[in-house]
């Protein structure tokens, strides 16, 4: 399970950022850039730490399941994410984590609607533990953005960009930010 996922997360390794290294969101990645050897290897993998675990998989073949799902999708509208968020749910069962949950709120904001996302950011947020974790105030400025709240969305685009660690991930917040602004003054 380790190694698929680990094939399949480096499958996409030259695609994740740009020639001048920003961000590239998974959805905006050239997918013909994705390594298919590595795709096919770890495909394999999956099939058989899925099949070979006695009883129900552990995380590692269920994080190689959902890398798994994105790497057989040829676009990014033929992801499957109602079977990502459902592998996630398999997942927070076995290792129950914010981060998981954070990663299921993504899910199934994707499968149901940003709606459906934020319902499921409420009892991360309510716990705490991720309050210093870019990526929650980054998913919540995300989902609001999608559904045209975008006071919302700057309040959160901004604290993430406070927490956030790393240049590149500064000036995909920074440029976020900045549209969501414009666009609040706009309306």
């Amino acid at each position: 399970g380790l190694l698929a996922l680990l094939l399949l997360t480096d499958s996409r390794r030259d695609a994740r950022t740009s020639s001048g290294g920003d961000i590239v969101l998974l959805e905006d990645q050239d997918r013909s850039a994705w390594d298919r050897a590595q795709i096919a290897e770890g495909l394999a993998l999956v099939e058989e730490a899925l099949r070979g675990s006695s009883g129900s998989p552990g995380p590692y073949a269920l994080q190689a399941a959902v890398a798994a799902c994105h790497a057989q999708a040829p676009t990014p509208n033929e992801t499957d994410w109602p079977q990502i968020a459902a592998l996630y749910d398999l997942l927070f069962r076995v290792h129950p984590s914010p981060v998981v949950a954070l990663n299921r709120a993504v899910a199934l904001a994707f499968a149901g609607g940003p709606e459906q996302g934020l319902a499921a950011l409420e009892p991360i947020e309510q716990g705490g533990e991720l309050e210093s974790y870019y990526l929650l105030h980054a998913t919540r400025a995300d989902l609001e953005r999608r559904l045209g709240r975008l006071g919302a969305a700057a309040t959160s685009y901004a604290r993430a960009l406070e927490l956030a660690g790393t240049e590149p991930e500064k000036r995909f917040l920074r440029r976020r930010l900045a549209e969501v602004e414009a666009a609040w003054k706009k309306a």
